[in-house]
């Protein structure tokens, strides 16, 4: 017999169905329920509503669970690779191998981009955001590409998109970093492998050519598939949210782009490197900061330790460190900021205050480590997350799409002025 939770209101019990998912999570289906009761929810931020069944991504914050499609992350960001995973996020199963080379052939073959679209480009000025230039860049394919806008277009269609999408992002995120430098452009090397072709574009100069580093690569490549999705997050209800009035994946992710712009989803990373500058500028006293963050008078907090989901700790935190001490280890950084995040990573694995209260050092404190180290300014972190979070966008966008879901419409609760009387301006 199916379970149903019980719902009184005015005195009258209402029934309704309990959803159970595959790892026993359980909402309450209330999607009838302004028709049968006359009233609605009031959830604010959505923090206990769930808009969507999905089969894209399974998170546990209590426990630290992460996994794409059933695969653990530790798993994934140890023996695949991000077009690899990126396949599995959008298709559902990991590829055999004559899949995965079609794949990256086909992503090889849309790298390049339109040369109207430097034109668009070069209406920027240097001073432009680079989130912003790549949101813009990216929605501009949609007059490039005019039949993305059909709502009903073919499968082929739409996996023609999906593969221009990933193909330009990385070109696009290298441009609007050269936009800001003020330097020209450089175009993709299909020789190269996802990462390291990004990698070129981004640091190639008219007269040195950069040469990619494989650690450094390889840790790009593995700190892409910790970001690649992550559940019903910010950008992500956002690009399902755009996605189901039947706009285009192009519309939808340039959404997405700018919601994870904001600083209180994309922008966490820097933050991290704006509070070790902080720290730097003071004198570069940490206990003193450390002792700062234990005063919960003193309204500061360290920026990259703990996270809202995970109440344990961050999965992905454990995989990256690896990456970054290779990365600082194989470079030979000499940097006063990153020397001070070690000590206060040191400080947090081993101080009782942070051990009880679970504040270990997460995803944001060791990737915004690895890219200073790499020499990319700050402006250009979210950037960075963007090019990792795509394929899981594309993932919700096409799912949201398969499942035919309807166009999303919340309600609200009005508490503004009851009905009154217009008087003209003369008798105000």
């Amino acid at each position: 017999m199916a379970k149903t939770a019980q719902l009184i209101v005015d005195g009258k019990t209402y029934e309704l169905p309990i959803i159970v998912g595959t790892e026993d999570e359980v909402g309450i289906e209330i999607g009838e329920l302004l028709e049968k009761t006359g009233t609605i929810t009031l959830d604010p931020g959505y923090k206990n509503t769930g808009a969507t069944k999905s089969a894209i991504t399974f998170l546990d914050g209590d426990k630290g669970i992460l996994r794409y499609r059933g695969y653990s992350i530790e798993e994934l960001a140890e023996k695949s690779n991000f077009l690899e995973v990126a396949y599995l996020l959008i298709f559902g199963e990991l590829p055999m191998k004559d899949q995965l080379e079609k794949f990256s052939n086909d992503i090889k073959t849309h790298t390049l981009v339109h040369e109207d679209t430097r034109k668009i480009l070069d209406g920027f000025p240097s001073t432009s955001h680079p989130m912003g230039v790549l949101a813009s860049m990216f929605c501009a394919q949609t007059a490039f590409y005019p039949e993305s806008l059909d709502p009903n277009r073919s499968a082929e269609g739409v996996y023609l998109s999906i593969v221009r999408s990933l193909a330009k992002m990385p070109t696009f995120a290298a441009w609007s970093y050269k936009n800001a430098m003020g330097h020209p452009v450089n175009y993709p090397d299909n020789r190269l492998d996802y990462c390291s072709r990004f990698l070129k574009m981004l640091y190639s100069l008219p007269a040195e050519e950069y040469e990619v580093d494989p650690v450094v690569a390889g840790a790009l490549d593995k700190l892409l598939i910790l970001h690649a999705d992550h559940e019903q997050n910010c950008s992500t209800s956002t690009v399902r949210m755009v996605g189901s009035s039947k706009a285009s994946i192009y519309s939808s992710i340039s959404a997405g782009i700018n919601a994870l712009w904001g600083p209180l989803h994309g922008g966490a990373n820097q933050e991290v490197i704006l509070m070790l500058e902080q720290i730097k500028k003071d004198g570069g006293d940490t206990e003193k900061w450390i002792n700062r963050a234990k005063d919960k008078n003193s309204g500061f907090r360290l920026m990259g330790f703990g996270h809202r989901v995970y109440k344990n700790f961050d999965p992905r935190a454990k995989i990256i460190k690896k990456a970054a001490d290779d990365i600082l280890k194989k470079l030979g950084v000499n940097d006063p900021v990153l020397e001070i995040a070690m000590k206060l990573e040191e400080v947090a694995l081993r101080d009782p205050y942070f051990i009880e209260r679970k504040l270990y050092p997460n995803v944001d404190f060791y990737s915004g480590i690895i890219y200073r180290a790499l020499g990319i300014p700050v402006d250009m972190f979210t950037v960075m997350f963007a090019i990792g979070r795509l394929p899981g966008w594309i993932a919700q966008w096409k799912e949201m799409r398969e499942n035919k879901e309807p166009i999303g419409r919340p309600r609200q609760i009005y508490v503004g002025q009851k009905l009154r009387k217009f008087t003209t301006i003369e008798k105000r």
